[in-house]
Formats: structure tokens, C-alpha cells, sequence
């Protein structure tokens, strides 16, 4: 039952922030607590030592300190700090969180500069009437958290969690 939560409560919550964010520009506070009491509880319950659960938490934090200071200075949105460092609490101090920052990092420019192009032929993508997005066709912010969610997505088996429901809880 643990592994299945692991495998599931996830994914499935990055899913739904980066539709939300896709179609609403927004993602909901509500999708960042699931993802943070879900680690909390699960990790526990996992048979993860409580050393590896503060790492975790230390990960989280620093990766929560840079996004405060991004959203301070207006570069990054409150949703999209919250959720990368609610699923960083995910990856912990390992070097998953490298690997998952570096998915977002790369996943995000590419998407930034893909969605940059969008925009600039905007004119013609309506007068088509193209079915697109209004996050992609007039919106002035990026959709970050689907970044996001394909760099946890990509990331995530090589977590420590994901590991240990793989192989088989204590």
C-alpha cells in the first residue's frame, strides 16, 4: 500500500498542477500541501531514517530559499516556487534534486523559448483559430509548472523513495 502511494500520490499531483497551470495559469496551493504531507507521512511509514527524512527537509528548504528569493525580485511566480520546492522535498539532498533541477532548468527553457515563438506568431495562430492555450498565445507569464512537472516526472526514479518502495519497503 505504501509503494503504491509512492509510485501514484506523485506523479499524479505534478500532473494536475501542470494541466492547472497549462489551461489557468495558476497552480493550486492545495496540490503543493499534498505533495509536502504526503512525503511527511509516507517517508516515515517507508522505513526512511529520520536523518534521510532531514535531509530531505534540508533540500527542500534550500531549494524553497532560492524560489522565495526569485519570487521576491518577480522572476518566478508563488505557485511555480512552491511547487518545485514541495517536490524537491521529494529528492532530498541527493543527487536526484540535481538531476530534477537540471530537467526543469533545461525542460523550462526549451518550453520558454518554444512558447516565445508561439507568441510572436500569435496573429496568424488566431486567425487560424487554432485551439491554443491562452497560457501559450497571450499571457505574459510562462507555464513553469509543466516544466516542472515533466523534470519530476523524469527525475523521480532515481529518488531515494522511489527506490526503496522499487525494491521493496523495510
Amino acid at each position: 500500500m505504501i509503494a503504491a502511494a509512492i509510485f501514484v500520490i506523485l506523479p499524479l499531483c505534478l500532473a494536475v498542477a501542470a494541466f492547472s497551470d497549462l489551461f489557468t495559469m495558476t497552480i493550486p496551493n492545495r496540490i503543493s500541501v499534498i505533495i509536502s504531507l504526503a512525503f511527511l507521512i509516507i517517508a516515515p511509514l517507508a522505513g526512511m531514517a529520520l536523518a534521510a527524512i532531514s535531509a530531505h527537509l534540508a533540500g527542500a528548504l534550500a531549494v524553497f530559499t532560492v524560489c522565495f528569493v526569485l519570487f521576491a525580485l518577480n522572476v518566478m511566480g508563488g505557485g511555480d516556487a512552491k511547487l518545485l520546492a514541495a517536490t524537491a522535498l521529494w529528492f532530498g539532498l541527493d543527487p536526484s534534486l540535481i538531476e530534477f533541477l537540471a530537467y526543469v532548468g533545461i525542460i523550462g527553457g526549451a518550453a520558454t523559448l518554444v512558447i516565445l515563438m508561439i507568441r510572436s506568431q500569435a496573429d496568424a495562430i488566431m486567425a487560424i483559430g487554432l485551439p491554443v492555450p491562452h497560457s501559450i498565445l497571450t499571457a505574459k507569464k510562462i507555464p513553469y509548472g509543466i516544466a516542472i512537472a515533466i523534470g519530476g516526472f523524469l527525475a523521480f526514479p532515481s529518488s531515494s523513495l522511489f527506490m526503496m518502495a522499487l525494491h521493496g519497503l523495510k
